[in-house]
């Protein structure tokens, strides 16, 4: 089985407006209109810049759901990483989580530079940023065995926050 990426991921929510508007509103996801006739309860939504006809999908499940206890008391799904294509864009998206108190933690992994959320519900999310190809050196390959603090302004000022992050790596060179 040859997979090429993530087409999409579903999940369940307790309140489907509030986790639209979430979606929508920090991380810029927005609806497209593809949910059945007649079928209610479901919001599915593209990222930004995204070729797929959707990325989430979300399905409520009502207000008596409790929040995620994946990992904590629970099996499941940790998270879902998302990347992005500048360290400006992560650096904005930091921004944004954080004014929303979305914002759970921040790591250095080497070769990709991370953000972690999580959503109304408690589901975790992360929000990347992979060295491109040609600018992978020995520091960054051996950081990976190791989870550093992020410190963006000194990535943006290494990196550049407009070089283009994954070419090579998950985008095509």
């Amino acid at each position: 089985m040859g997979i090429h990426r993530l087409n999409h991921a579903v999940l369940y929510v307790s309140n489907l407006d509030r986790s639209v508007a979430f979606y929508r509103d920090v991380l810029g996801f927005r609806p497209v209109a593809m949910t059945p006739d007649g079928f209610r309860g479901a919001t599915f939504l593209q990222a930004p810049d995204s070729t797929n006809d959707h990325d989430l999908g979300l399905f409520e499940i009502g207000a008596g759901a409790g929040r995620s206890q994946a990992g904590r008391a629970t099996v499941g799904l940790y998270h879902l990483a998302w990347e992005v294509d500048t360290l400006d864009e992560l650096a904005a998206t930091a921004e944004r989580l954080a004014a929303a108190g979305a914002l759970v933690g921040t790591s250095d992994h080497g070769t990709t530079k991370s953000l972690y959320g999580q959503d109304p519900d408690g589901l975790e999310f992360e929000i990347v940023w992979l060295v491109p190809l040609d600018l992978l050196d020995d520091g960054a390959l051996a950081a990976r065995k190791q989870i550093g603090r992020l410190d963006l302004a000194a990535e943006r000022q290494r990196y550049g926050g407009q070089t283009r992050g994954g070419v090579g790596i998950s985008v095509p060179a």
